[in-house]
């Protein structure tokens, strides 16, 4: 749902150019871009019954997601969403081995290395974390900071919250945050942050609800964080920069790899000994070096672990709808 056009157009467009028919079952959030796709896929000339829209209550989600994945018309399932329900749908698509595709969960590191540049290496942090009000599958949302540049980065960064976000209605001048998915998101936010301020992480900036509504959330800094924390075991979803302090270079990769989801991972450094140390050994699908923002149509988008299964985009992407035929000839 956080990008709901992309997300359909990302697999669609990959699925006609191999040939295939789809249907597409938008999350229960998002159904009207869904639907406006399927317009303009008609004024474009795309036959009937080639693109499909079926919406869905949330209350049906799960019957109408079992009936596609087991139909034996389906020939491939590409889901994008969390870890949870991937592992549902692959369940489902076991029992007559479908083809997937998973674009799962992710709980992105974001390491800023002594050597970095502490400038770049903030605006690359508030990129990374506030865009769409942290609701990316690809934002950073566990801030690891070597203890040398740790007090420097952490000023500079609020510093950046402070003045340059605003939270309000989109369609007003100068706002840059919006408001959380639905309250869910938002008390999962607020649960985060209380959990943190309760074994000791310091509030930098934000920590609290906003005043322009019911599901927006300030934009939040907290410090002091350990490893123990709800906010860096489980990936928030919103507005939420957690940063622990580190020493070396070996437990910067401990933390990061001890997820059980490997989606995206950033870091900034100006070693470049270390910079292809740290690309190679992150347990990620998609590293960003020196680079808060990696997602490009021309590159593949995928991740390991429980992230998921297959790439989306690139010229990888239309892999996933094609299958491999050896033939051979003879007798001629």
């Amino acid at each position: 749902w956080n990008f709901p056009s992309a997300m359909i157009t990302r697999k669609v467009g990959a699925a006609l150019a191999a040939g295939c028919t789809v249907i597409v079952k938008p999350a229960e959030d998002t159904p009207l871009s869904a639907l406006a796709l399927a317009e303009l896929a008609h004024q474009a000339g795309i036959p009937g019954g080639v693109y499909n829209v079926v919406p869905c209550s949330r209350q049906k989600a799960q019957k109408v997601g079992e009936i596609l994945c087991t139909d034996p018309a389906v020939a491939k399932i590409s889901f994008t969403g969390s870890t949870a329900t991937g592992k549902v749908l692959l369940r489902y698509a076991a029992d007559s081995v479908k083809r997937v595709s998973m674009e799962l969960g992710g709980h992105a590191p974001f390491i800023v290395f002594d050597s970095a540049d502490i400038d770049k290496a903030a605006a690359g942090a508030f990129a990374s974390k506030f865009r769409n009000s942290g609701q990316t599958c690809v934002c950073s949302n566990r801030f690891l900071v070597q203890k040398g540049i740790h007090d420097a980065f952490v000023k500079k960064l609020a510093a950046l919250v402070t003045k340059d976000l605003h939270v309000g209605n989109g369609f007003e001048e100068g706002v840059t945050q919006g408001p959380l998915i639905n309250e869910k998101a938002v008390e999962k936010v607020e649960q985060h942050v209380q959990d943190a301020v309760s074994r000791g992480a310091c509030i930098e900036v934000g920590g609290k609800r906003s005043s322009a509504g019911k599901n927006f959330y300030e934009p939040t800094l907290i410090s002091n964080v350990t490893t123990q924390m709800l906010c860096t075991r489980e990936e928030t979803f919103g507005p939420l920069a957690p940063i622990i302090k580190f020493d070396t270079e070996e437990e910067a990769l401990a933390i990061a790899n001890s997820a059980n989801v490997g989606l995206a991972g950033y870091f900034y450094s100006q070693d470049p000994a270390q910079i292809w140390r740290v690309a190679e050994r992150l347990e990620v699908g998609m590293v960003g070096v020196n680079e808060g923002l990696l997602s490009s149509v021309e590159c593949p988008f995928g991740g390991v672990k429980q992230s998921g299964l297959g790439r989306e985009g690139s010229k990888y992407g239309i892999d996933e709808y094609l299958e491999v035929k050896y033939v051979c000839y003879g007798g001629l």
